[in-house]
């Protein structure tokens, strides 16, 4: 990411109670027999996310206020909690270093970039992993669970997992990975309303926030 990134984490008990979910841009045109012509313009989904649903206090309300100062706005990203999509364990299990294929080993090869595989047999779409939380990356070769330290290390700020000499994977041998993530973001607004009226009343600020890609 660029140095325009905090490694930072965005209230976290604020961030489970969002709303938000992916984005994709699809052009369709539709021809003169009625069929249509589809076409994906981004390899990526995109996510968005409104953190104003999480604003229950006036003190929750000026932690964000804090955090939106910080940030100066659109200009900084931060770390987002996913409450729905954050592990690469299938429907929030336990993490296991098994989770998610990386790719094979030639015997040379020593940097695997972090991945999550979504759908089965008929589009399945592998989605890049850039913020790893850090501490959770566990790796496996072959089946086998490798130490981090001593047989690879793993970039929480890039999600690439490297392994150290001695230890690159041979060829053919399987690599995997289990973890948890957070999905890099930053506001998308240079103006945080904020109506203490209508907050006193129950009405949720709007605090939208958008995925920035890699």
């Amino acid at each position: 990411m660029p140095a325009t990134f905090h490694e930072v984490l965005f209230p976290l008990d604020i961030a489970l109670k969002s709303a938000g979910g992916p984005e994709r841009r699809t052009d369709i045109v539709t021809l003169g027999s009625g069929r249509e012509e589809r076409n994906a313009r981004w390899a990526h989904s995109r996510r968005r996310y409104d953190a104003g649903y999480g604003v229950k206090t006036l003190d929750a309300l000026g932690a964000v206020v804090a955090f939106f100062e910080e940030r100066r706005g659109r200009l900084y990203g931060f770390r987002w909690r996913d409450r729905l999509d954050h592990s690469s364990a299938a429907s929030g299990g336990a993490v296991l270093p098994t989770d998610q294929v990386l790719g094979a080993g030639d015997g040379v090869r020593d940097t695997f970039e972090l991945s999550k595989s979504y759908g089965g047999a008929f589009a399945p779409y592998q989605r890049p992993i850039v913020k790893p939380v850090p501490g959770s990356v566990r790796v496996a070769v072959d089946g086998g669970e490798v130490e981090e330290g001593t047989s690879f290390i793993c970039d929480t700020a890039t999600g690439i997992v490297t392994f150290l000499s001695g230890h690159v994977p041979a060829d053919g041998a399987a690599v995997t990975a289990g973890f948890l993530f957070d999905v890099p973001v930053r506001f998308d607004t240079d103006y945080l309303e904020v109506d203490l009226s209508a907050f006193a009343a129950g009405i949720i600020p709007k605090i939208p926030l958008v995925e920035i890609k890699p």
